[in-house]
């Protein structure tokens, strides 16, 4: 994926590069300042864009295809959703732009705002589903929070994601870096959105957790494929659980997720290499990021509570 900078003071070639970045429309403006700046920065498939425009612009456009969250900081946005009532996005909300699989139309009112996208399957992969065929794919039923708690939860990760991840060139690289970022975008979206996913643990859940043969095949595969893209439903398909029930196996037994538990196996792994490392030729931070560790302190402290010393110390022996 190729990194964007476009601006123009021109309607029909910001058209264009509409169409070419997002999907087809058509705009329309009278504005005699009609200058428009967009910037887009990729995480793997994950997109974050920063867009401005000048003046009052109408769209009418066809489905995105995506999950797009906007987040407004000045003007506002008028938008039409099939089947709603108009809503208008203002300074400081975060909403769903549109559902990806529909059109949508409205009008950006001199208006400053981001675009953080990403592909709706991801909500199958980290959706606490039953392991069963679903009548239908995980999906946001709408387009704003459920609270403003939620949102501003959301909201921090988006912003964690700008400035802590997409601004190092070793976290936008690393694959365990993109992945994790990945399920954990979508799972905060679906924490944060109403959506139609099974949250609620059944009996067969309740039961399948007790077992300790499970749960030891789950920890095995989890050291054996820490260093690969992995997400809970990705370890319960392999011991054959839901991931409701991976969940409440790892509450009952080690009192973690089974992800902080992958992030503990990781930072062993990322230890290992700094014991290992040349500190001539290897960094803190590749390594950290290697091992999907992308905020450089957040890892310094992860590491001081395990060992006891800054990952710096272990590096210089």
């Amino acid at each position: 994926m190729i990194d964007l900078d476009f601006a123009s003071s021109d309607v029909g070639e910001t058209e264009d590069f509409l169409v070419r970045a997002y999907t087809k429309m058509t705009i329309a403006s009278s504005s005699p300042d009609a200058h428009t700046t967009i910037s887009r920065r990729w995480l793997g498939s994950l997109s974050y864009d920063e867009l401005s425009f000048t003046y009052d612009m109408s769209y009418d456009a066809d489905p995105l295809g995506r999950i797009i969250l906007c987040r407004v900081r000045d003007g506002h946005i008028n938008e039409n959703f099939i089947g709603e009532p108009a809503d208008v996005f203002a300074p400081g909300d975060l909403t769903l732009y549109s559902p990806p699989e529909l059109p949508y139309s409205g009008q950006v009112c001199r208006a400053t705002y981001d675009l953080t996208g990403f592909d709706p399957d991801l909500f199958n992969r980290v959706a606490a589903a039953d392991g069963s065929a679903r009548p239908e794919p995980v999906r946001l039923t709408g387009h704003r929070p459920v609270s403003v708690q939620a949102a501003h939860r959301l909201s921090s990760f988006i912003d964690y994601l700008r400035d802590f991840v997409l601004s190092d060139e070793h976290a936008r690289t690393s694959p365990l870096v993109v992945s994790t970022a990945s399920t954990h975008l979508a799972a905060a979206t679906l924490a944060a959105f109403p959506n139609n996913a099974v949250t609620d643990p059944t009996a067969v859940d309740r039961r399948d957790a007790g077992s300790p043969v499970l749960l030891r095949r789950a920890i095995s595969f989890i050291d054996d494929h820490a260093h690969v893209d992995l997400s809970v439903h990705d370890i319960a398909h392999q011991v054959y659980v839901s991931p409701r029930t991976l969940q409440l196996m790892f509450r009952r037994h080690l009192n973690c997720t089974p992800m902080s538990y992958l992030r503990t196996v990781r930072l062993h792994r990322a230890h290992e290499d700094l014991v290992r490392a040349d500190p001539m030729s290897d960094s803190v931070a590749s390594i950290a990021a290697r091992w999907g560790f992308p905020h450089a302190s957040r890892f310094a402290g992860y590491y001081r509570a395990a060992y006891g010393r800054s990952p710096q110390q272990t590096l210089r022996g």
